[in-house]
C-alpha cells in the first residue's frame, strides 16, 4: 500500500506533471536560497496535503494514533508557512505589488513580465527610430545652414564629444 502524506515517501520527480518539482538551477546560498527551499517545501506539502485529500477515506474514522493523514497535511503546511514567515524577517527583498496582484488575480507573474518586457524593448525601438530622425534632420539643416551661412559653419557642427550618443 502507499502511502500518500507522508513526504519521505514520495519524490519531487515522482509526482503527476503538474505537481512542484525542483529547478534546474541550484538555489542561491544564504537566507534566500533557505527560503527559496522553504517555499519549494510548503509547494511539496500543498500538494501532498491535496493528494491526501483526494484520497483520504477515512473521513468518519478515526485512525490509529489519533492522527488523520489530512490533519498531520494541514500542521505540515501550517510549519512551512511559520518558517517561511520567520525566515522571511530577514530579506529584505521587496516584491512589486502588481506582481502579487497578478499572482492573487491568478495569472503568471513570468508571462506578464514577459509581455512588459517585449513591450518596454518595442518602445525603445520606437524611440530609438525618432532619435535617428531627429539626428538625421539636425544634420541636414546644420549642413544647409551651413552651405547658405558660412559664417555660422563653426557653430553649427562644435565637437560632440562628450554628448555622442550610440545608437
Amino acid at each position: 500500500m502507499t502511502s500518500y502524506n507522508h513526504p519521505e515517501s514520495q519524490t519531487l520527480s515522482s509526482h503527476a506533471p503538474d505537481s512542484p518539482r525542483s529547478s534546474q538551477s541550484p538555489p542561491p546560498s544564504g537566507v534566500q536560497g533557505d527560503l527559496e527551499l522553504e517555499l519549494l517545501g510548503l509547494a511539496n506539502a500543498l500538494y501532498n496535503l491535496g493528494t491526501t485529500v483526494i484520497n483520504d477515506s477515512t473521513k468518519d474514522r478515526d485512525r490509529p494514533g489519533g492522527a488523520k493523514p489530512v490533519g498531520l497535511g494541514a500542521n505540515e503546511v501550517v510549519n512551512h508557512l511559520m518558517s517561511i514567515d520567520n525566515k522571511a524577517q530577514d530579506i529584505r527583498t521587496m516584491i512589486p505589488l502588481q506582481v502579487l496582484s497578478d499572482i492573487d488575480n491568478a495569472r503568471n507573474p513570468m508571462q506578464l513580465t514577459k509581455e512588459r518586457l517585449e513591450r518596454a524593448a518595442t518602445e525603445n525601438q520606437f524611440m530609438n527610430g525618432k532619435i535617428a530622425a531627429i539626428d538625421s534632420y539636425r544634420k541636414l539643416l546644420n549642413e544647409a545652414l551651413a552651405l547658405n551661412f558660412p559664417e555660422t559653419a563653426e557653430y553649427l557642427h562644435p565637437s560632440q564629444d562628450g554628448i555622442k550618443m550610440e545608437l
